[in-house]
């Protein structure tokens, strides 16, 4: 290796001549200028409102990232070997969601008041313009074309996001294919309940795809948890009042609240 290529592949930490930095490499200047109140004069608990749904996009974005990668990985199937990859993604995701749980707590501690004082100021933007929060919805396996109708104020870019995922394959698509290449029968949802109670009683020989099974549920369960804990922070925040985009509010996502990606998955449980 030639002194000249030593020097190209060369580098030196510490800040001495340093081209990126912190700041730059994380784009901190665009990112904390983007908090934006609306109210006037400024409510003191409407940054905190922008700054915890901005952080839950963020971890939409990452959660996106990941699921979609697990997704792929599974329908490469077992012979694609990718199936440990997979795994280990949705371990990650379960580690996000447990998260985005948790920043609720965050909410919880704006009083009734306090939110009262810049609500007005939302409408009608609402949370159900979420464009990331339904791509994971039909990611997961919940797809409903009805809800692009009920989108407003959406750019084009959004809406081709949401017609993407309508169209590719869910979490669901990907693990019946690790069932089919495993030798499985999943040709329906009879074939799949059948292949799945043969996994659960041969763990030994379908101990990855039972794992897998298992981290979609557990996928399931915290979208679950996080459905319930959002509901009753809501109630606790506006009672019975309407969404501030026109929705009926806790009543709507109250309503949400029995919604199962895999009720397969949920099934086995009563037939083993």
């Amino acid at each position: 290796m030639t002194d000249q290529t030593q020097d190209e592949n060369f580098v030196s930490f510490g800040e001495q001549g340093a081209q990126l930095t912190y700041g730059s490499y994380l784009g901190l200047e665009t990112l904390l200028d983007s908090q934006h109140l609306e109210s006037d004069p400024p409510a003191h608990d409407e940054l905190l409102f922008i700054t915890v749904h901005q952080v839950y996009e963020l971890w939409f974005q990452q959660l996106l990232h990941e699921l979609t990668a697990a997704r792929d990985a599974m329908l490469l199937g077992a012979d694609g070997g990718r199936l440990w990859w997979a795994q280990h993604l949705m371990a990650r995701a379960h580690v996000i969601e447990r998260v985005l749980v948790q920043q609720i707590d965050v909410l919880e501690t704006m009083t009734p008041q306090d939110f009262l004082q810049f609500r007005q100021r939302l409408a009608p933007a609402s949370g159900f313009q979420s464009v990331q929060f339904r791509e994971l919805e039909f990611l997961s396996g919940a797809k409903d074309p009805a809800y692009l109708r009920r989108f407003k104020g959406i750019t084009t870019a959004e809406q081709e996001r949401l017609d993407a995922r309508l169209a590719e394959p869910t979490l669901w698509d990907a693990f019946v294919t690790v069932l089919a290449t495993g030798g499985l029968p999943a040709g329906d949802d009879a074939e799949v309940s059948a292949s799945m109670r043969t996994v659960a009683h041969d763990r030994d020989r379908y101990a990855v795809v039972w794992a897998l099974g298992e981290a979609l549920l557990q996928h399931d369960e915290l979208a679950a948890s996080w459905r319930a804990r959002h509901v009753v922070m809501v109630e606790r925040m506006i009672g019975s009042k309407s969404g501030t985009g026109g929705s009926s509010g806790s009543a709507y996502l109250r309503s949400r609240l029995p919604v199962r990606y895999y009720p397969l998955l949920w099934d086995l449980r009563s037939e083993l």
